[in-house]
């Protein structure tokens, strides 16, 4: 029975597209929300300019009928409710465009997120002062892998929090030494995929962390049904087909073995790694981890209920 020994606690998630939400902090927010604590996830863009897995709505992508934007609000909002959170786009739902990997024609689009300036920075401040979280969730300076709309989504949260007092800001990251262990232990990838290579597991992770968030079952077991739901974005090698992908993939490994559109075999880890970004964490064995809110009284911060 899980302890709901969070009621009253607000958490704010910033992410920048439809499945961050669930790849890098799923299991965190899922627990969060079980145990009682009231979690928004705001994204910032629909995530136009991604690719598609599998055949029956590859044609949803920018160079065709330019859908996939339409199409991942549904993915979100099942990976949402899955994890038992609330969910909101930053100034709505098409306010901003995806704005592509580094060098991306996407960027000249004047709606592109990497042009948001301060309208961004102002509306997610009329989120906060609504919200009054306990805590924020984004990502670090270099946005986990340098995609240019992580970095402004963590530019446009701090920006906000100068003007909305937060007492503690995590930067979701990817353990280097876990993540690479976790490949290593692949035995088997489907046909087609391939295992990356030293250069994308660097560039892809951090060799530091602040927060190690082990999860338990049940946080482990829905962000992965919540990463499942995004099926145009992430293929897991377990067999399962849907609508969206009905090619059948097999992995296998220590974890269980999922991909990208890149088809680079990942684990998908039983642990969540956060770096401290603002404010501070209580005195604790940082490696084996205080929880997300320890250290942080209700009173003083908001909290009117």
């Amino acid at each position: 029975m899980t302890t709901r020994d969070l009621v009253g606690y607000r958490v704010v998630a910033v992410h920048a597209h439809p499945d961050d939400e669930a790849i890098t902090t799923g299991g965190s927010l899922s627990d969060l929300a079980r145990r009682g604590a009231d979690v928004l996830v705001v994204t910032c863009t629909l995530g136009e300019e991604g690719e598609v897995i599998g055949e029956p709505f590859a044609h949803l992508t920018n160079d065709h009928a330019d859908q996939l934007g339409g199409f991942r609000i549904g993915e979100l909002s099942r990976a949402l409710a899955i994890l038992g959170v609330r969910g909101c786009f930053l100034g709505g739902a098409g306010r901003f465009r995806d704005s592509g990997m580094a060098g991306s024609p996407a960027h000249g689009n004047p709606r592109a997120f990497v042009n948001s300036g301060r309208a961004a920075v102002d509306l997610l401040v009329d989120i906060l002062a609504a919200e009054r979280p306990h805590l924020l969730i984004t990502y670090g300076p270099d946005g986990g892998y340098g995609h240019p709309d992580h970095i402004r989504a963590h530019e446009i949260t701090h920006a906000a929090a100068k003007r909305v007092d937060v007492p503690r800001i995590l930067w979701t990251v990817s353990d280097h030494a876990e993540t690479t262990a976790g490949v290593e232990a692949i035995t088997r990838v489907p046909e087609g995929w391939s295992l990356p290579d030293a250069t994308y597991l660097a560039n892809a992770t951090s060799r530091g962390h602040d927060v190690a968030v082990e999860l338990d079952d049940a946080a482990l077991a829905a962000k992965r049904e919540a990463m499942r739901a995004h099926a145009t974005q992430i293929w897991f090698a377990d067999g399962s087909v849907s609508m969206t992908n009905p090619e059948a993939a097999w992995g296998q490994g220590r974890h269980p073995v999922w991909a990208l559109s890149n088809l680079l075999a990942q684990p998908l880890l039983s642990r969540e790694h956060y770096q401290l970004g603002a404010g501070d964490l209580p005195e604790a064995d940082l490696l084996g981890g205080p929880g997300l809110l320890d250290g942080i009284p209700l009173e003083g911060n908001g909290e009117n209920s």
